[in-house]
């Protein structure tokens, strides 16, 4: 009896880590092809403020109803997380994305990217002060590998100015990339993950569109034609595909991804997005990858499975001394 509830354990967590991690692929893809559409509409004549902006409004827009439809009349977990929710909608959601835009006007894009994609280390740390959970070898090994395949994929070993201001933005980008990881991981909040989802958009969206409004962002769109490889698209389509796959996919998939894999793997498992961005970017816009930048997305993959050795490897045990009271022999 007990060999066959030890195999159904195994098995109900192999099926949780399956699904896991075709979650978090999914939330990769799905992230990693926003740079792409993104870039068709900035050269048609969009800013990015008013890309984001309607990206995470229309993401907010199909996903309200659903995310509240889940709550099953629980309205109370809404209150209750109400802080939680702006946190994710403002950090996660508008800050990283905001922060990603203002670090590329200061940096490379490469460099920008790299920096914001430390995030999983953060995370790793932030687990390791806030809640004593302290790495294992394996997983640090693992983030040294990343980070290396990651510097190859993103091509900055050729050198690249740094710029003070573009890096503090680059941080900031970081901080909300390691938010999002955390919040999407928590799983004692009660809210349902399209719920947190939904919530984080219209908090992330609302606090965009004032912010318009009141003109502290440039927002520029364009009815022109989209053109991606010499092929002319209606504007509405990468718009569309932005908000709905982008970001309503990529963000519910992440969440789900989050809370069966746990912040620091999904957020390692995360960093195949930048691999994903490579592919969009040779499929849409004939940016072809370099052998470096092949070889990067081997050790950022590498990476990733030396990460999850290091998550199933036992802590190890520390030995108490013993009581010399209780050692000392009767009289």
């Amino acid at each position: 009896m007990t060999s066959v509830t030890h195999d159904g354990t195994r098995g109900a967590a192999r099926s949780r880590l399956g699904a896991g991690l075709a979650f978090a692929l999914v939330s990769a893809t799905t992230f990693g092809m926003s740079g792409s559409l993104a870039r068709g509409l900035l050269d048609a004549g969009w800013s990015a403020p008013a890309a984001v902006t309607a990206r995470i409004g229309i993401a907010a827009l199909v996903l309200i109803v659903p995310g509240a439809l889940a709550l099953r009349g629980r309205w109370h977990l809404v209150g209750r997380n109400a802080g939680l929710v702006a946190a994710y909608g403002i950090a996660a959601v508008a800050g990283a994305q905001l922060c990603y835009f203002y670090a590329v006007t200061y940096l490379q894009v490469s460099v920008a990217l790299l920096i914001e994609y430390t995030a999983p280390v953060a995370v790793v740390v932030w687990l390791w002060l806030r809640h004593g959970h302290r790495p294992h070898r394996l997983t640090v090994l693992g983030a040294a590998i990343a980070a290396v395949g990651l510097a190859l994929v993103l091509d900055v070993v050729s050198g690249a100015d740094l710029d003070v201001v573009g890096v503090a933005w680059g941080l900031g980008a970081m901080v909300g990339a390691a938010t999002y990881f955390v919040i999407s991981a928590d799983e004692d909040n009660g809210l349902p993950g399209i719920s947190l989802a939904a919530g984080g958009l219209v908090v992330g969206g609302a606090v965009l569109g004032v912010a318009g409004l009141l003109g502290l962002l440039p927002m520029r769109v364009s009815t022109a034609p989209v053109s991606y490889r010499d092929v002319e698209v209606a504007w509405w389509l990468p718009v569309l595909a932005l908000g709905l796959v982008t970001a309503a996919v990529a963000y519910v998939t992440g969440i789900e991804a989050g809370r069966r894999l746990g912040s620091r793997l999904a957020s390692f498992v995360a960093l195949t997005e930048v691999l994903m961005a490579v592919v969009f970017a040779w499929l849409f816009l004939g940016e072809l990858p370099r052998p470096v930048q092949l070889a990067g997305g081997v050790l950022v993959l590498a990476g990733v499975v030396v990460v999850k050795l290091g998550e199933g490897a036992p802590s190890p045990v520390v030995e108490p001394l013993p009581d010399p009271v209780s050692e000392r022999p009767a009289a």
